[in-house]
């Protein structure tokens, strides 16, 4: 897409918005298309740190890129690189990695993986949702020997860069990659995410860093440490003297030496309930919790009538009180504390809270923060309901306890111009916060940490939380902090705030991008970033934010259009023939074929994708749309310019179709041998190769040349088969050399659940060995068992009289069932003998021999692509047929139908530009099957965009 296009876009988009919300003017609207964050200018411009880093579009970007980039020349550029994939959960257990939580980031470790492999020590490397800025600490490390080094490759004394690979049952180091620092351009929606990533970018001097924090940590502690005292065993005598110096603590800052006092670790609050019985008060973990086994009871006695109560049952405890923070009364779920875990000296003790503590939190709560804190009203959302209906939560600065409130602002307050030091301490934030819950079997019982962190990815309030003391935290995180080895290169990064869905100051000159977008429903980013970006005073602009969110008004549909804007972005900035990686964690097949569609429909081309086997510990390749409950690492390219110049040439054209072919085969992985094994390449099948050359036509506009019967004849007679994959003639020597050293060849994992998959199935069996239907019917049956319930039951008689031959004892024995018996002792001297009269035609074995005839009659086998190409548009009429059916349906939806007969019509509608009939049908169909099916969503979304709809 072209500046002046990608202007209109932009134009069309704030016209819309215009009609939508009238009350925003020019610039709001502006800000809304390109992610510009909310707040006011002096606190953007507080928190950036040009030219490196600013908390909003970064026109500084563009110097960057004119400095390090190297323009791209077609007539030089010899860049080539096939796919790969690498564990991304490598890493999670590295300080860095560990130095702040955030909800979801990819080490550093498994992203250096993918910089080494596809890109040279300079190059420029993007990130579009960079979260924490894990790929620009990869990009830099990418130049530390050390770091490479420890992902178990050997570094030249030149720099060369060698991987381990295995070779007849050896182990040998090849070349692959160049040691040098990469460069860095980070991006994300979020300017908390922002900040975080441009810190853990920025080199740290951890000796200054920590001597400051240890200065300001003392001065907070003199401040506040009397809010954590509490007396530790003491007499009535000594508790009454504590109690009567309560009101001097705030002017004191210390307790009388000669009591006994304790420093607290931590404190466990309990939600109160009310017996639906006696209407007695019924602490939770009193109540419910079972201390001896380690875990909360489903049912347990009211403490006060012996009611058998349930926490459904129950009714919360309510109080009303007045928050002057924000001048409204407001209603909040009542908490108690239970539990204390302090320190005396460096022995630890638990007890329950006495008078003091109780009159200790009481006393806190009438006095005022002398520090500015947020006050924020939490936004209207999926993650900011909970806490509001559950507890009452309205406002930020209700996630935290008075005292532990007062700490974050002292140190806040500490930290005005140095906010990355306040970032690096308050890392954690949410474990000083009502988030964190108790991990109750190992409170009791031991087995690790007694605090949970919380539920992950939520801003769930669970009923018994803790408090942790700030100070107390901070002191031990400051020392795992020192204790990090950080990178301690140049800033070869550049960091902004915008949305991905409209690039500023990016042209063609970003040679690899790996990005770990937002994945439908699983994280509502701008609601669980709120907390920290309140105190930054600075907030995401959820406008372009790519979610399925019903607060926002966004379904997957709105998802997936603004993943397509941001993937079209991606297309644009990034280099001809360069590659992309995108990291995918969601289970549900309608985002994943979302994702999917959207990465085809901005123009890239999928070539690869992969699942890692957590158990085994390797990747396999995905085969079928129901394989997505793990993560998954799909790699893609742009075609090379002179692919897409000669296709705009040849546009809906044969040759054209098979430029595109010969150009994908070029981009594909030659399969390589492990542990002796060799395994098909999906990507390399007939049937993949058809899908991604209809894709690659019909998502440029333009009509696919070539049906899938002449497709597949056309294959053979361009391109070299081996095992059911296609090569070019340069490739194919290759795996042949292979092929003879692997001990077997592994076949992909296949399930069956409609007429496609069976298909495949079907082949595979047959080319293994010709059968008759007695023999292949048993497994078939057992084999269909998950057949989806919506797809059309078919009799396997009619699947293979649709799609293979059967030998009936006419003529000569098709020689595919002749390479069968061949294999038997039994035929195998008749066969040659018969071979060596000559009677071994093109077609098959001529004979009239009644044993060798008896052996090969009613078998079923794969036939020769011309056959298969007759027999493939006989197929296509029928399937036509039942889709005129399915045309002229006059109810509101089909509940049982035959999915190829649909693919196959949405195919010829779109041949014939008839999109409305694409779209009629489409809304005939259920939606989840829709949205699960990639190649109906291909055709229903272009009929769509076609219309204008």
């Amino acid at each position: 897409m072209g500046d002046e296009e990608r202007l209109l876009e932009l134009a069309r988009r704030m016209a819309r918005a215009a009609r939508r919300e009238p009350h925003k003017d020019l610039l709001q609207l502006w800000k809304d298309e390109v992610g510009f964050p909310h707040g006011k200018m002096e606190d953007i411009l507080r928190l950036s740190d040009p030219p490196y880093y600013t908390a909003c579009p970064n026109p500084f970007v563009e110097d960057f890129i004119r400095h390090y980039g190297k323009p791209y020349d077609p007539e030089t550029d010899n860049y080539r690189r096939e796919p790969f994939a690498a564990d991304v959960s490598e890493g999670k257990n590295d300080p860095i990695y560990n130095a702040h939580s955030y909800h979801t980031k990819v080490p550093h470790k498994a992203i250096m993986r993918y910089i080494l492999h596809y890109t040279e020590p300079g190059d420029l490397v993007f990130d579009g949702f960079c979260g924490t800025g894990m790929t620009g600490v990869a990009a830099q490390l990418c130049g530390d020997r050390n770091a490479v080094e420890a992902l178990g490759y050997r570094v030249e004394a030149d720099g060369t860069i060698l991987k381990p690979e295995e070779e007849n049952g050896q182990t040998v180091w090849k070349p692959f990659s160049k040691l040098g620092a990469r460069r860095a351009i980070l991006n994300d929606l979020s300017p908390a995410a922002t900040f975080i990533a441009y810190n853990y970018n920025t080199p740290v001097d951890v000796e200054a860093f920590a001597r400051e924090a240890r200065r300001i940590l003392e001065e907070v502690e003199a401040e506040c440490g009397w809010m954590y005292l509490t007396l530790h065993n003491p007499m009535e005598e000594q508790m009454q003297r504590a109690l009567k110096e309560l009101d001097e603590l705030p002017q004191r800052k210390k307790g009388s030496p000669d009591l006994p006092w304790g420093r607290i670790n931590y404190v466990v609050w309990s939600d109160v309930f009310i017996c639906p019985s006696c209407a007695g008060e019924v602490v939770f973990w009193e109540a419910a919790v079972d201390k001896e086994a380690g875990k909360v009871r489903d049912e347990f006695p009211c403490p006060h009538c012996g009611a058998r109560l349930t926490k459904r049952s129950m009714e919360r405890a309510w109080v009303t009180k007045f928050d002057k923070a924000i001048g409204e009364t407001v209603r909040q779920a009542k908490q108690v504390p239970v539990l204390i875990n302090y320190s005396v000296g460096k022995k630890r003790f638990e007890k329950t809270p006495d008078a003091f503590d109780l009159a200790l939190i009481e006393k806190i709560e009438s006095l005022d923060i002398p520090y500015w804190y947020p006050t924020d009203r939490m936004p209207e959302g999926y993650n900011t309901e909970q806490p509001k209906v559950s507890h009452g939560i309205t406002h930020v600065h209700h996630f935290y306890t008075k005292r532990n409130l007062w700490v974050l602002g002292g140190l806040y307050f500490r930290f005005p111009n140095r906010l990355n030091g306040w970032l690096w301490l308050s890392g954690q934030n949410r474990d000083t916060s009502k988030l964190t819950a108790v991990d109750i079997k190992k409170f009791f019982i031991g087995g690790g940490g007694p605090m949970s962190g919380g539920v992950k990815g939520t801003l769930y309030v669970p009923s018994i939380y803790v408090e942790k003391s700030p100070i107390f935290s901070y002191i031990n995180r400051l020392k795992t902090l020192t204790q990090k080895r950080w990178h301690n290169g140049s800033q070869s990064f550049y960091c902004f705030t915008n949305s991905s869905s409209y690039l500023l100051f990016l042209g063609q000159d970003v040679d690899y991008i790996f990005t770990d977008p937002p994945f439908g429903g699983n994280l509502m980013y701008s609601e669980l970033n709120f907390l920290w970006e309140a105190w930054l005073k600075v907030f995401t602009n959820n406008k372009e934010e790519a979610v399925e969110n019903q607060a926002q008004g966004k379904g997957l549909r709105e998802y997936q259009e603004i993943m397509t804007r941001c993937f079209k972005e991606y297309y644009r900035v990034l280099k001809p023939g360069r590659w992309m990686t995108v990291v995918f964690h969601n289970s549900k097949n309608s985002v994943w074929n979302a994702i999917q569609e959207a990465i085809q429909e901005a123009g890239f081309v999928i070539a690869d994708v992969r699942t890692l086997d957590k158990k085994q510990g390797t990747f396999k390749q995905v085969t079928s749309s129901g394989a997505v409950k793990v993560d998954l690492v799909i790699s893609a390219y742009k075609p090379n310019g002179g692919l897409e110049e000669r296709f705009k040439l040849k546009a809906g054209t044969e040759e054209g179709a098979w430029d595109f072919v010969r150009a994908h085969l070029k981009q594909l992985p030659i399969p390589a041998g492990k542990g002796g094994r060799l395994e098909v390449l999906q990507e390399r099948t007939a049937h993949m190769l058809y899908d991604r050359m209809v894709a690659f036509h019909v998502q440029r506009g333009v009509l696919v040349p070539l049906s899938a019967a002449d497709f597949y004849k056309g294959l053979g007679q361009r391109f070299l088969e081996r095992d059911g994959m296609y090569f070019l003639p340069e490739q194919v020597v290759e795996y042949d050399k292979r092929r003879l050293k692997a001990k077997e060849l592994a076949q992909l994992e296949l399930f069956v659940v409609d007429e496609a998959s069976a298909i495949q199935w079907l082949r595979r069996e047959l080319a293994k060995k010709p059968q008759t239907f007695q023999e292949l019917h048993p497994e078939f049956t057992k084999q269909t068992s998950g057949w989806h319930k919506h797809e059309k039951p078919l009799e396997l008689k009619e699947l293979l009289a649709q799609n293979f031959l059967c030998y009936e004892d006419r003529g000569p024995i098709p020689k595919q069932i002749v390479s069968w018996l061949k294999c038997s002792e039994k035929y195998r001297d008749k066969i040659r003998k018969l071979e060596a009269e000559g009677r071994m035609t093109a077609v098959g074995l001529e004979t009239d021999d009644p044993e060798l005839i008896a052996a090969a009659k009613d078998r079923w086998y794969v036939p020769d692509p011309n056959k298969a190409a007759d027999l493939e548009k006989l197929r296509e009429k029928a399937l036509l047929k039942e889709f005129e059916e399915y045309r002229n349906f006059t109810g509101r939806k089909l509940k049982v139908f035959r999915l190829e007969a649909v693919r196959a019509g949405f195919k010829k509608a779109w041949q014939e530009r008839d999109y409305r009939t694409i779209i009629e049908v489409a809304r005939k169909i259920p939606e989840s099957v829709l949205q699960e099916d990639p190649k109906l969503l291909m055709w229903y979304d272009q009929a769509l965009t076609r219309v204008g709809e």
